[in-house]
This record gives C-alpha cells, structure tokens and sequence, in this order.
C-alpha cells in the first residue's frame, strides 16, 4: 500500500502594519526644483561618495588657479590691466571646461537610464520632457558655475587691486552673458551624448572627441581660411563647435580676442543664431530620448 504524500506547509501572511501614503503631494513644480538642486550637487559629487567629489573639485581648483595667480600679480606689481578678458579665460582653459562637462554628463544623464532607476523618477507627478530639461538646466548651471567662479574671482581681485569699476564692469556683464549660452551648448551636447552612451567611460570619450578634437579640427580649417583669405569658409567652419561660436561672438562684442575669424554683425546673428539652434535640437533630442524610455 502505497503511503500518500505529506500535504505542503502553506502559506502565510504576515501583516506588517504598512500603509499607504495619503498626505498632501507635491506639486510638479515642486519635485523639478528638488531635482534640480539634488542634480546640480551631483554634478560637483555633493550627497555622493567621497571618491565622486574629487575630480569636480580638482578640475575647478585647477581653474580657479591661475585666476589666483592672475589677480595677486595685479595686486603686487600694479598693473592697469588683468593680463587676461573675462571673456577669454574660459576659453584658455576650454579643456578643464570640456572635460568637466564631458565627466559629469553620465552622472546625470547616464547612471539612472543604466539602472533602470528612471521608472522611478517618471512615476507621477514628473513628466519625461520635464525630467530631461531639468536635468540638462542642472547640467548648465554646474558648468556655469564652473566657468563663472574663476571669472568672480578676477573681477573682484581686480577691483580689489584699484582697477576702475566702470571699466571692469561691462566687460565682466558680457563675459558671464556668454557663459550662459557657452554653457548652455556644452551642457546639451554631453548630455544628449550621455543618454545614449550608457557607459560613462563610453560618454566620456564621445564627448571629449566632440568638444575638444572637432575644435581642433575647427581650429585648423579656420586658420587655413585666413591663411589664404578665404574668410567665409573660416565663419562657416566656425559654426561647427560651441567654442568657436562663443569665441566669434565674444570677439564682435569687443569682449576677448580668442577668435581666429572676425565676424561682421551679419555673422555673429548667424553665430546667435547657431547657438540657440544648437540648444533647442538637443533638447528636443533629449526630450525625445527620455519619452522613449518613459513610454517602456
């Protein structure tokens, strides 16, 4: 006779007392600023690891320094002038720049999308096309702040030093003007770059390659052109990296002389132009991008 199975244990539930939420919600409004701010201190490693800090603040220390150094030495030989524009510092160190943005892009654009923590983000009451803009706004003002930092510290020093505050003044206004739409470019080029490239090292590559070696490239054709007087391929060719643009336009406004090209009034509208065409299609691009994934 055979002997009939043991019946299975089974199972229980246990009431642990959870309950949903029903407080008062926040506002989208209110869950964008939030995730602006809390992007903006990732960007600098803020809230993160220890080891996350270190590059962010190495790179700024590093442009920083020489705005330092800069400004003691008007200080101790009293010279009537900064030995640099507000405008062209950032373009003397478009490197640190490009490479600040180029590695801080992925820890915004990239982490949540390769863990799939997005889902969580975009669960009510954030919208997709919000969550994109707002982590490119934070983007932009990390690396606003960044350029902007060192560009306070020569303005400063400089009035500091008994430079005319009249004469610092304007030219500071336009610098920072032009830092805005500088980073505003940077911050929307890595960042798209960013959303698709999930792997940071990946990211980082891909951006360093656009903002730092099509410069070059950029850079070349431009002095050729200039070379052989051949001035509208130099403009044209300008069109094509966010720091030639910056630089040309900065140069028509008499704010720095980094530019290779000179621009006609004509031109800097077409480089205006260009930079707000720039901004808008990666926008739409990473507005694109992240519905994309929201709709998953």
């Amino acid at each position: 006779m055979t002997q009939a199975p043991a019946p299975r244990p089974g199972g229980v539930i246990h009431d642990l007392g959870y309950r949903g939420y029903t407080g008062p919600r926040e506002s989208q409004a209110k869950v964008a600023w939030t995730l602006f701010i809390t992007s903006l201190r990732h960007a600098y490693g803020l809230g993160r690891s220890g080891r996350s800090k270190v590059l962010p603040f190495i790179l700024l220390a590093i442009m920083v320094l020489p705005a330092v150094v800069m400004v003691g030495t008007v200080s101790i030989i009293g010279l009537p002038e900064l030995p640099t524009t507000y405008a062209g510092y950032p373009s003397s160190m478009q490197v640190l720049v490009s490479l600040f943005a180029a590695a801080q892009a992925p820890v915004l654009f990239s982490r949540d999308l390769r863990h799939r923590s997005i889902v969580l983000y975009l669960a009510r009451p954030l919208s997709s096309r919000v969550y994109a803009l707002v982590r490119w706004a934070s983007l932009t003002a990390a690396v606003l702040l960044f350029t902007a930092v060192p560009t306070v510290v020569l303005y400063a020093g400089g009035l500091l030093a008994g430079l005319d505050a009249g004469e610092e003044t304007l030219p500071f206004v336009k610098a920072l003007v032009l830092q805005v739409l500088l980073a505003a470019m940077l911050a929307g080029i890595t960042g798209l770059i960013a959303s698709w490239a999930l792997r940071r090292g990946f990211a980082v590559v891909a951006s360093i390659i656009v903002l730092i070696v099509v410069v070059g490239v950029v850079l070349i054709v431009q002095a050729i052109a200039l070379e052989e007087r051949v001035s509208t391929i130099g403009e044209v060719a300008g069109l094509f990296s966010p720091w030639s643009i910056h630089n040309g336009v900065a140069g028509s406004w008499g704010a720095s002389n980094s530019a290779i090209v000179d621009l006609s009034t004509t031109w800097t509208a077409g480089y205006l132009a260009a930079a707000v065409v720039v901004v808008a299609t990666c926008l739409a691009l990473l507005v694109a991008r992240f519905t994309k994934v929201g709709a998953r």
